[in-house]
């Protein structure tokens, strides 16, 4: 039986034909432009499926590595500003000694107190430090309070304890900030186990000594009082527990400089403590250093005169001498502490240039074409552009054919 072909039949035969040859070919242009095997989840749904998760992973790893950048920069700062107060305290702690020296005049050491008054002042201000996005760096959460302000005594905080974090990693959040309370309030005072001092009413030569830890102690207050035998002169001392009123040794004879031991503390008094005379040993507390150069500045400034005032004075600056010491090494700790935060930042980030390009490489095993697949695509879409050319000559040719043209 004879099949007819008509006009429209052949027509629409070979569009369709075009059609699907020119589709495959662009799809394959669109894969080798692309770099991409994959082009729509239909074409492969398993890869697609892992791509995507590859993909998320990916997109994770790039926002943990501008959230390392911030945090970065946050730690730069704060560790910039920090060396800036080691500096101040470093330059206080010069005057503090200076102001030691005996031949110093009452005019003198009211120059060294205008110089600290400088420092104080320059200290305030690293302490009120912007953090360039319109807040400050040491006010924990509070961002937008200023969190220092000086008054007669030292300085008043008004931030909080918060310290600002960031999720730099998977498994990692990063302390970006210090508060202002950890660097310039929390500066144990003495030797950090206890604090000597000295008696305002005391009328001896009296000087007392920081102190050394030379066993187990307790935080226990203790007061040394002196008496003095007023037909021998012989001097003695007793040390008695103010916390119960126990005494810890009783009256012993007095010598200049030597070592006194007790309760796994040793200390030594030098100088000549009067009559009624009284020193006390506390427990060690936290001070801030505003507080410590103001009460230096004070002493500085105190128009007594005479031995008494003298170890009086010697007594304050070997106290703020203590004092500053200790907040330069908690300036230091927290320094050491930001610095081992940006190495941990460094490895981070090798570790994140790692997974990049092993998630580059899952992707593009898994979605994208390799060696092989662009050899492979580039031949087949020769191939196809091969067959279209044929196939549209081809239609030309059978559209040409008819008994009109031999007529």
């Amino acid at each position: 039986m004879a099949i007819r072909i008509s006009t429209q039949m052949m027509y629409d035969r070979n569009v369709s034909q075009l059609s699907n040859l020119h589709g495959n070919m662009l799809r394959t242009q669109m894969q080798l432009s692309t770099d991409r095997r994959v082009l729509t989840p239909a074409d492969d749904p398993v890869s697609s499926a892992r791509a995507l998760e590859v993909t998320q992973s990916y997109e994770l790893n790039e926002q943990y590595v501008l959230n390392r950048q911030s945090a970065s920069a946050s730690l730069v700062q704060v560790d910039s500003t920090l060396e800036t107060v080691n500096d101040i305290l470093d330059n206080a702690l010069v005057e503090v000694v200076r102001a030691g020296n005996p031949g110093q005049s009452q005019s003198d050491r009211d120059a060294i107190a205008v110089a600290l008054e400088g420092h104080l002042a320059d200290l305030l201000s690293q302490a009120n430090t912007a953090d360039g996005s319109g807040g400050y760096l040491f006010s924990g959460y509070k961002t937008n309070t200023q969190p220092f302000a000086l008054t007669a005594d030292g300085a008043d905080y008004y931030g909080d304890q918060g310290r600002r974090e960031l999720q730099v990693g998977s498994g990692r959040q990063m302390a970006i900030s210090a508060t202002g309370s950890e660097i310039f309030l929390e500066n144990p005072t003495g030797n950090r186990t206890f604090q000597t001092g000295a008696d305002p009413a005391n009328t001896g030569t009296g000087v007392i000594s920081p102190g050394t830890i030379v066993g187990t102690t307790q935080p226990i207050n203790y007061e040394i009082n002196f008496t003095k035998d007023a037909t021998t002169g012989a001097v003695e001392f007793s040390v008695t527990n103010t916390d119960d009123g126990s005494q810890v040794m009783p009256p012993t004879a007095f010598k200049s400089g030597e070592p006194i031991v007790f309760g796994g503390m040793s200390f030594d008094i030098t100088g000549a403590p009067a009559n009624g005379d009284k020193f006390t040993i506390e427990p060690s507390r936290n001070q801030s250093v505003f507080t410590t150069i103001r009460d230096v500045v004070k002493a500085l400034r105190n128009p007594g005169s005479g031995p008494t005032a003298g170890a009086e004075l010697t007594n304050a600056l070997n106290r703020a001498n203590q004092n500053l010491q200790n907040a330069r090494d908690n300036v230091l700790s927290v320094r050491a502490s930001v610095g081992a935060r940006e190495n941990e930042l460094e490895t981070l980030d090798s570790s994140a240039s790692a997974l990049r390009i092993q998630y580059s490489d899952q992707i593009t095993n898994l979605i994208g074409l390799t060696t092989e697949g662009q050899i492979e695509a580039v031949s087949r879409f020769q191939q196809q552009t091969t067959s279209l050319t044929a196939a549209q000559q081809t239609f030309r040719s059978a559209t040409q054919l008819s008994l009109f043209n031999y007529i």
